[in-house]
């Protein structure tokens, strides 16, 4: 049977695999949440430039930095906090009330994070504030853009500076970054005359090109497309979280403000927004809030304080645009009062989180020990029958001195009736209870070899406690094993 081929249209456009990008112009505003922004973004740089510098003292040897990764002596120092590696839940701690928190925020007040506090953020916020100090505001930079291949010497000079200020501002966030891994005073030094380490300047190199790419030209692009915290939040947030929204129980229907004027004159019902395209004008993502929840939105604010200007303008009330939910917005149009839940299960069990984990955390670093000890078996062999029928095992003991100066310590056991320990290869201050001194901030591996006298009648296998204390400070720690007959 034949069968006649159907011609296949290789050529059919299914439309582009990505949107093409569309540059984004925010327009300066001033208001309550730019203020609050301003503020942020000055604390947030300024702890992150100047915190290197500031000094702490811990004494005579220890780094004199407040905030330290001591990568060599494998150290993390933050002000009169000093954590080892065997501590390194702390951070694990650390993380989940990050998450908590996060979480928490996002219950309360949707991605205020992302508004105010996200590095992304402050840095594009910082670029885009050079670049309306060199370039001038909205309307200049998108007729200076548009002008394109005519560019004026002005104009090549606006654009060198800028670049200049930006890759300036870059090299320091890459600069402040190796400061917290070495004392930031030496460092400066070493870098300003070219005797830093190699790696010093390979990360400043990558901290300074990421920080500019990602500021002062991803921008936007970084929160839509390569951050995941806006797909994550969407599963995490609820109906009753406040995010910046268009109240178009009130906007609507929109129209001109001459429009408007003459329709309430002849009794018609129209809303107050006036579609003057200002709450997109100073979006630094540039979408639309009136088109409702997106993606794009990082609940800034910024829409806030542009609406609220006009408003004022107008000679209407403000907060068009506020931080609102979709419940009270179906509460109005039902002549309801507005209402809020922030106490509601969510939140609670976030706080209960933070406060337990967080708690836990303290505890452990408040009624933790500056002195510890562990001890490890030998295998091969277990124990050792001697000549005298007498019985010995043999440990080793790993003793961590966490203070910043030496100290005795004494060793003692609790296990087989009359044993007696000796310290291989160290001299001890006494003989029949050993006492060695421990250098300060180090860990000391020693070998101890216990014995317990032939007429000892034991187990096969009995419990012995090895004991460590401070003779000056009192100070005890201790660890378990256990003593092996043949």
């Amino acid at each position: 049977m034949n069968q006649t081929a159907l011609p296949i249209d290789m050529d059919l456009d299914d439309g582009p695999l990505y949107v093409a990008h569309k540059k984004v112009y925010p327009q300066s505003v001033s208001g309550t949440f730019r203020r609050i922004k301003w503020g942020l973004m000055a604390f947030c740089l300024g702890v992150y430039y100047l915190l290197p510098f500031v000094r702490w003292n811990r004494g005579l040897g220890a780094p004199s930095q407040a905030v330290l990764v001591d990568i060599p002596n494998s150290r993390f120092y933050f002000f009169f906090i000093e954590l080892w590696p065997q501590e390194v839940y702390y951070f694990t701690g650390l993380l989940i009330v990050a998450a908590m928190t996060l979480f928490l925020m996002n219950s309360v007040g949707g991605r205020i994070w992302c508004g105010y506090l996200c590095p992304q953020t402050v840095w594009t916020d910082l670029f885009y504030a050079v670049e309306r100090l060199v370039e001038g505001d909205r309307r200049e930079r998108m007729r200076k853009d548009a002008a394109g291949g005519t560019v004026k010497l002005r104009r090549l000079g606006e654009i060198t500076l800028k670049h200049s200020i930006w890759l300036l501002i870059a090299w320091w966030t890459g600069g402040a970054w190796v400061l917290y891994f070495n004392d930031a005073p030496t460092l400066v030094k070493q870098l300003a005359t070219f005797q830093a380490p190699m790696l010093a300047y390979i990360w400043i190199g990558i901290l300074t090109a990421t920080t500019y790419v990602l500021a002062g030209f991803m921008r936007e692009q970084v929160c839509v497309y390569m951050c995941p915290w806006p797909r994550i939040q969407a599963a995490l947030t609820d109906e009753w979280a406040v995010n910046v929204t268009y109240k178009y129980d009130r906007g609507e229907q929109r129209t001109s403000l001459k429009k408007a004027n003459d329709l309430r004159a002849l009794g018609e019902t129209v809303g107050d927004c006036i579609d003057c395209n200002q709450c997109v004008a100073v979006c630094p993502t540039g979408i639309d809030i009136r088109n409702g929840a997106q993606l794009g939105c990082i609940q800034c604010g910024l829409c806030i304080d542009a609406c609220d200007t006009v408003m004022k303008k107008i000679g209407r009330e403000p907060r068009l645009i506020g931080y609102d939910n979709d419940i009270n917005i179906q509460r109005r149009q039902a002549g309801k009062s507005e209402i809020y839940r922030l106490i509601r299960p969510r939140t609670v069990v976030y706080c209960a989180m933070i406060a337990a984990v967080g708690g836990l955390m303290l505890y452990a670093l408040l009624t933790r020990t500056l002195l510890d000890v562990n001890v490890l078996h030998d295998r091969n062999p277990v124990a050792v029958k001697l000549s005298d029928g007498s019985v010995r095992n043999a440990y080793t003991v790993r003793l961590l001195n966490k203070r910043g100066f030496d100290r005795v310590i004494a060793i003692d056991i609790d296990g087989p009736p009359n044993a007696t320990v000796h310290v291989v290869g160290v001299d001890s201050i006494t003989r029949d209870r050993p006492m060695i001194v421990l250098g300060r901030d180090q860990t000391t591996e020693l070998r101890l070899l216990v014995t317990t006298p032939s007429d000892n009648k034991l187990e096969k296998s009995s419990p012995v406690k090895f004991r460590v204390t401070d003779i000056g400070l009192g100070e005890v720690a201790s660890a378990t094993d256990n003593f092996v007959t043949p």
